[in-house]
């Protein structure tokens, strides 16, 4: 039985999903409307990493915490729901195919539905949304180092770029996605995303008129010709960054909604308050007028507040040995679940500096204690729990067993500290290594791969940012490895390509490989299941004879929320418990 919804990082399906809607360039913006309804209280959650940025398609905003704030603050065609299944929301809009030869989908955005300022969702806001996700414009080359990529983001954009130019509906609210290829994951490759009508007049344009304009009249970008779109790159510069924040802004329409809640307050890298958009009615009505953030990696203090009725509701990330802090809970009338995560935790190497060569790579993987790692991480968290083998499946997935006997992961079983000092011949390669210091678990298993390469010669160097900071620095110049995590959405295979792919949003560490390119081209045209596991395998295995990095176990979910609410129900996706908490409400 094929695998059917593999696992993907939130923002390749919906990347270029939620956009703002932008004001006149004349009078500039208007202030966000915001009102409390009186429908239910307030309840706090206690949240691991610390926002970042209003843009979670961007490679920069792309983090979990700036993920679960985009989805409660915005609306679109569709969502996921805890069993990863695709839930239209035709309040919202209603999107259909039209067409299989050649595959046309029409978007349509109903009327009524607006940004929190007042302005429509519109044609504008879908365009800005389809240039962003799309590539259409770059004409960049990764390998030869020219040309110019515009929008920066994490989603994959070989599935929309197979689309031409999308055609406009007289409606003023519509377009019309058309494939010039098959996509196999059509369903969920696009929705709205930033506001189209703020970007504009962040970017020195008139209006959205202009913004559309420009679009439709720039042209399609041409590698081996390129020449730089002055004003689009002025819009995608501004796309990129113009939303990143750790506070909140004076400015309001950086932080518009169109969902069901509107932020109103932040104190950076401690706290976010979120309350009730009075206008919000496109979508789940949510029960609470008030929601509060505590931003807290430390499981202590998670457990604490929980406790204390500080917090109502915690996803902590609990490590091996840690059970007897839950101690007691249940007997307060709290509720824990455990489960698996459809995401893991990797050791990515990057194809530079100490790594440019093949041979350095594998010395260093052999010296990663996997089983160690593991161990202190995972622990009695989950029994016999044993190294993760695959980049691309997950334990419990069909296809997993297989793939991992003939992938090369067998190399890497157990720590070889005799065979990386041979492939080393005498050097000392100094190892930059990045992870959030503020994850006790990411902290951990960075000491135990430092001490560990040690023993063979390699220098480990410290690189760690704090909470709100290291994903910001993937991509950079700054470390030669990087300790992070993906955690899928459970739909589609674009995962793959946004990571592997040469060139891709969150390709943060110079991959290139291109018979994986040629096969990834091929699965993102592939629409039978079963041929899908087959070329993820051949990928999988390409990708491990590369000496890419190391899987290193897949992830546990833990949620645990009090008496007094009701409606929570973990995801083993992204969004966590956020993914439907319109419907939590105190009992």
């Amino acid at each position: 039985m094929p695998v059917r919804r593999l696992m993907q990082f939130i923002t390749a399906a919906v990347a270029a999903a939620v956009v703002l809607s932008g004001c006149s360039g004349g009078g500039g913006p208007t202030p966000v409307v915001v009102g409390e309804a009186k429908r239910g209280g307030s309840a706090t959650v206690a949240e691991v990493n610390a926002f970042s940025s209003f843009n979670p398609y961007s490679t920069d905003g792309n983090t979990d915490i700036n993920s679960k704030i985009g989805h409660i603050t915005h609306s679109g065609f569709y969502y996921l729901d805890d069993s990863s299944t695709v839930v239209r929301n035709e309040k919202f809009g209603r999107f259909e195919k039209v067409s299989d030869e050649p595959l046309k989908v029409r978007y349509t955005v109903n009327e009524g539905v607006t940004w929190s300022d007042g302005e429509a969702i519109d044609a504008g806001d879908l365009l800005l949304s389809w240039a962003a996700g799309s590539g259409y414009f770059d004409d960049a080359d990764p390998l030869a180092g020219t040309g110019t990529r515009y929008f920066s983001t994490a989603a994959d954009t070989s599935g929309l770029a197979g689309t031409v130019l999308p055609e406009i509906g007289e409606d003023g609210r519509s377009i019309t996605l058309e494939y010039e290829v098959p996509y196999a994951d059509w369903e969920v490759a696009f929705d709205v995303g930033l506001p189209a009508h703020v970007v504009a007049a962040k970017s020195g344009l008139n209006d959205e008129e202009d913004l559309i304009g420009l679009v439709k009249d720039s042209p399609r970008g041409d590698v081996e010709e390129p020449a730089v779109n002055t004003a689009l790159k002025q819009v995608s510069d501004f796309w990129n960054s113009g939303f990143d924040t750790k506070g909140l802004p004076d400015d309001p329409s950086l932080y518009l909604s169109s969902g069901p809640y509107i932020v109103r307050d932040i104190v950076p890298e401690v706290s976010m308050k979120l309350v009730r958009n009075r206008d919000y009615v496109w979508g789940q009505e949510p029960w609470l007028d008030e929601i509060n953030i505590r931003f807290t990696g430390a499981l202590p203090a998670a457990l604490d507040a929980l406790r204390n009725g500080q917090a109502d509701i915690i996803s902590p990330q609990p490590s091996g040995g840690s059970d007897n802090l839950f101690t007691g809970l249940v007997e307060q009338g709290i509720t824990i679940e455990r489960y698996n995560q459809s995401g893991y935790d990797h050791l990515d190497l990057s194809f530079s500096g100490p790594f440019d060569r093949d041979g350095v790579r594998e010395a260093f993987l052999k010296t990663v204690p996997r089983q160690a790692i593991v161990d202190a991480v995972v622990g009695d968290l989950l029994p016999d729990a044993k190294p993760l083998d695959s980049h691309v499946f997950l334990p419990g997935q069909p296809k997993y067993e297989d793939t991992a006997k003939n992938n090369g992961s067998a190399d890497y079983a157990e720590v070889d500290i005799e065979g990386a000092r041979e492939l080393l011949d005498g050097e000392t390669p100094t190892v930059r290594i990045l992870y959030n210091r503020d994850n006790p678990n990411r902290a951990q298993a960075f000491e135990l791969i430092r001490d560990s390469a040690a023993l063979a010669g390699f220098q480990v160097v410290d690189a760690g940012q704090g909470n709100a900071d290291w994903a910001r620095a993937l991509g950079g110049g700054g470390y030669d490895a990087a300790l992070l995590g993906w955690i899928g959405t459970g739909v589609g295979v674009s995962r793959v390509p946004q990571i592997f792919r040469t060139g891709a949003g969150s390709n943060f560490n110079g991959f290139s490989d291109g018979d994986a390119d040629k096969a990834m081209e091929e699965l993102a045209r592939t629409t039978d299941l079963a041929k899908q596991d087959e070329i993820l395998a051949q990928i999988d295995k390409q990708v491990w004879e590369n000496a890419y990095g190391l899987p290193l176990y897949q992830t546990v979910g833990t949620t645990a929320f009090s008496a007094r609410i009701a409606g929570v129900k973990p995801s083993p996706g992204p969004l966590g418990v956020w993914w439907n908490a319109w419907d939590w409400r105190l009992v």
